[in-house]
């Protein structure tokens, strides 16, 4: 089978479904506009070849791109996992009769304002809702539907210019941070507690599922420098809490009519118990998660995916072994690192359920920690007890430090 893969070197995790592909059986061809020297080893080792183009954003050379490959080998499928170009993928599927997201099916896992009104017609519970396009716009939609509210891009991704507004002097506060955002939902804001729903599909098949909780939500993560977010795979998704938003989840992709690959759905439990969808992406999550859940499995579900995709089936079963948690750390100061605290001592205490550490070295320069999730590394913990998971957590984000200068 041959795959074309739009983007296989970045970001970073791409690499590694490229991988994926290629251990399923897959002749994987690459199209990216990074130069080959700069595709991660692990994708170049992946390709059997590799198109450089001279920009992604620019679709129609890269349809006219494929199309001349086509005509010179059998392409069997198109696969793109990055967010800015699910909709180049869709195009280049329709271009050449294959299967998998159009355009159309592909448009409301997108659009954020689309997406919330065709699960509100299926009868799922979505926040409130509106698009605006203009200031004035954002300011009618807030009469309507009034605080507290958030205000975030209609395309973006993850918490990436996201805003709660609890007044008009703030809302008011937050316009000039978005002028570069060309249209906006705002959105009824929905006190409760955020999970994750992420599947692996085939056929229209859940293959596999995961719920992460967010501790605390992302949106009180990018508000506060000083917090060390957590975000933690759960092992037992049978317990009553858990039910109703997978049975959202799973509505939500018949609604959307997906059927083969990786999805990532974010949902609310509000203190009734009453779930609120939150949105969905047609892409496997950020963050390190794939890796969070591979701990918590000990699968490999970048090759779970490839070969959901490319044979309809996972190979293995998986099983949910244990809780796994990753904790972001964000250093101290500003610059570049000089030292970490209380590193020693919690491996001393808990070295047996550290599954990854990756923290900035000394002398490294402190990352930004509103652009990046990652901000200066992380630990990720796994337990088969959610109680001691969540202990170890506490542990590492209060007492572990990283301090820059």
């Amino acid at each position: 089978m041959n795959v074309i893969m739009i983007s296989p070197g970045y970001p970073a995790e791409m690499a590694f479904f490229a991988r994926g592909l290629a251990a399923a059986g897959a002749s994987v061809i690459g199209i990216g506009d990074q130069p080959p020297s700069a595709v991660p080893q692990v994708a170049r080792e992946a390709l059997t070849h590799y198109l450089q183009v001279g920009s992604l954003a620019a679709g129609d050379a890269v349809v006219a791109t494929v199309d001349d490959l086509a005509r010179h080998m059998r392409i069997d499928r198109v696969e793109c996992l990055w967010e800015p170009y699910m909709l180049l993928a869709a195009r280049l599927r329709e271009e050449l009769g294959l299967p998998g997201l159009t355009v159309g099916q592909t448009v409301p896992f997108r659009d954020k304002e689309l997406m919330k009104e065709l699960l509100g017609a299926g009868g799922l519970r979505t926040p409130g809702h509106e698009s605006a396009e203009t200031v004035a716009a954002v300011w009618a939609a807030a009469e309507r539907l009034g605080y507290p509210l958030i205000v975030k891009p209609i395309a973006g991704a993850g918490a990436a210019d996201t805003y709660r507004a609890d007044s008009a002097g703030e809302l008011d506060a937050i316009l000039p941070m978005l002028r570069h955002v060309p249209q906006v939902i705002v959105e009824e804001f929905v006190d409760g507690e955020e999970f994750t729903y992420d599947t692996i599909c085939a056929g229209g098949q859940v293959l596999f599922e995961n719920i992460c909780w967010y501790r605390p939500r992302p949106l009180i993560m990018k508000q506060h420098e000083w917090i060390s977010p957590v975000t933690i795979a759960l092992r037992a998704l049978d317990v009553p809490d858990l039910q109703a938003g997978r049975a959202l989840g799973a509505a939500a992709l018949k609604v959307l009519q997906f059927r083969d690959g990786f999805t990532h759905m974010e949902w609310y439990r509000k203190a009734d118990g009453q779930v609120v969808f939150g949105e969905i992406g047609a892409r496997p999550p950020g963050g390190r998660l794939v890796d969070v859940m591979n701990f918590a499995t000990d699968a490999d579900l970048f090759l779970g995916w490839a070969e959901a995709v490319t044979q309809g089936r996972i190979s293995r079963p998986i099983e949910r072994r244990y809780n796994a948690a990753v904790i972001f750390k964000r250093a101290q100061g500003a610059g570049r690192i000089t030292r970490h605290e209380g590193l020693d001592h919690l491996l001393a205490e808990y070295g047996e359920y550290v599954a990854a550490l990756d923290l900035l070295p000394v002398g490294a320069p402190r990352r930004d920690w509103r652009a990046a999730i990652i901000s200066d590394g992380m630990v990720i913990v796994r337990h088969p007890e959610l109680s001691k998971t969540i202990e170890m957590t506490e542990r590492f984000a209060n007492g572990l430090r990283l301090y820059a200068d």
